[in-house]
C-alpha cells in the first residue's frame, strides 16, 4: 500500500518525467511519442518506478533500450526540474507498460469472435 508522500512523489515525477520526453529529452525517444503511465516510489523514497507507454509499437524495443542506456543523464535532468522540492532524487528504473497492447489485444479478439 503507497503512502501519501509515495503517491505525490510518483505524481510529481510523472509530469516532469513526461514533460522532459516532450520537450528537452526529445533525442532520447528517436522520435517515437513516449508517455509515462505511473510512476511507483519505494517506501524509502529511493527508487521510483517508471512505467513507459511507446508508440508506435514497432520502435519499442529499440526507444526502450535507449532510454534505460541514458537512465543517469535522464535523472540529471530530472533533479535539475525537481531539485527544489525533494532532497534526493530517486533511482530511475524504466519499465515498459504492456496494459495498452494488452486492451488492444482483448478488443482485437472480442471483434473477431
Amino acid at each position: 500500500m503507497e503512502s501519501t508522500r509515495q503517491k505525490k512523489i510518483g505524481k510529481l515525477l510523472q509530469r516532469d518525467l513526461s514533460e522532459m520526453f516532450m520537450r528537452e529529452a526529445r533525442e532520447y525517444t528517436l522520435g517515437a511519442m513516449v508517455s509515462v503511465t505511473v510512476v511507483r516510489v519505494t517506501s524509502d523514497l529511493s527508487i521510483a518506478r517508471v512505467y513507459l507507454s511507446i508508440f508506435p509499437p514497432d520502435k519499442k524495443d529499440e526507444v526502450f533500450n535507449y532510454i534505460t542506456e541514458n537512465t543517469s543523464k535522464l535523472r540529471y535532468f530530472l533533479g535539475q526540474r525537481v531539485g527544489k522540492q525533494l532532497r534526493v532524487i530517486p533511482e530511475l528504473q524504466f519499465f515498459i507498460d504492456d496494459s495498452l497492447d494488452y486492451i488492444d489485444n482483448i478488443d482485437r479478439l472480442l471483434k473477431n469472435d
